[in-house]
């Protein structure tokens, strides 16, 4: 019982995590519409006063409400009066580089009884594109810059007859594609690699700029994040080219989710494991052909 007092609850919304004290406070950010994004809810004890300060460093504690600069729509706050912010000044001989990497590791150590829940790469040498109000209620289009990319790798025998399949949704869930790959033989492993890749290079090719990617494999997604090295030199080779791709986009989220919720993905790559390798197969939404 003594340990309920330190619960705490990480809840996801679309692209944004928050952390409350109760499930009550969680319950309240299901939203009632159905082009609102998933919820998921994780539980987690002791909240380590490292994991709180770096919580703070990149987000907003005691927020009213929290919403992505993406998601803002001009006029929604009225007429606004810019505020003067003191920010403090690091002191002389600080490594902030070293700092955030340091606090980084904590929070993942400090978070054992969690899932991972993935992690957002944004180059900031690059200019957030201007809202397009045109484009609002048309997320399963080409103008659509964003989107969800759940992956999966099959193999009979690992090694043996490989696939790989890669699903991609709009913010919203419905279908942009559905790809698949034959992989000759292949190691499971492997087939997770190449499932990866077949989607990111689809979301290029498709000019996407954000996109959020989903697997049941932790190793790729640890791998790929840099919290796990690749001992192995096939699989160091295929994660660099995954973060030559994730390079591409303004914004790369990665996380593992359980096996159970990657069904899609995971059907697509049983299908490609009756292909020959190197054969690709499309299945696109019809405003994408």
């Amino acid at each position: 019982m003594d340990q309920e007092k330190d619960a705490f609850y990480v809840v996801r919304k679309g692209d944004v995590i928050g952390v409350y004290r109760n499930l009550n406070d969680c319950q309240a950010q299901v939203g009632s519409s159905i082009c609102d994004p998933p919820v998921s809810v994780f539980k987690g004890y002791r909240l380590s006063n490292d994991t709180e300060e770096y919580l703070t460093s990149r987000g907003l504690k005691d927020a009213l409400y929290t919403i992505r600069a993406d998601d803002m729509k001009d006029g929604i706050f009225g007429t606004l009066v810019q505020c003067p912010l003191q920010i403090p000044t690091p002191s002389l001989g600080e490594t902030s580089t070293k700092d955030t990497s340091k606090k980084r590791s904590q929070l993942v150590e400090g978070s054992e009884d969690l899932e991972t829940m993935g992690s957002t790469s944004i180059d900031p040498s690059r200019k957030h594109p201007k809202l397009d109000h045109s484009n609002v209620g048309k997320l399963s289009t080409v103008n659509c810059r964003s989107c969800i990319l759940k992956f999966d790798g099959a193999s009979k025998g690992n090694p043996g007859r490989a696939g790989a399949g890669a699903v991609l949704l709009s913010d919203d869930g419905s279908l942009i594609c559905k790809l698949r790959e034959g992989l000759g033989i292949a190691t499971n492993n492997v087939a997770e690699y190449r499932a990866v890749l077949l989607g990111l290079r689809y979301a290029v090719k498709k000019g996407f700029n954000r996109i959020s990617v989903q697997g049941d494999s932790k190793l790729v997604c640890m791998q790929v994040q840099g919290l796990w090295k690749a001992k192995n030199e096939n699989m160091s080779i295929l994660c660099d080219e995954v973060k030559k791709l994730k390079d591409r986009f303004d914004s790369f989220q990665i996380e593992h989710v359980l096996r159970g919720l990657n069904s899609e993905a995971d059907a697509e790559a049983n299908l490609a494991v009756d292909l020959a390798d190197g054969q690709v197969q499309e299945e696109c939404a019809t405003s994408l052909k």
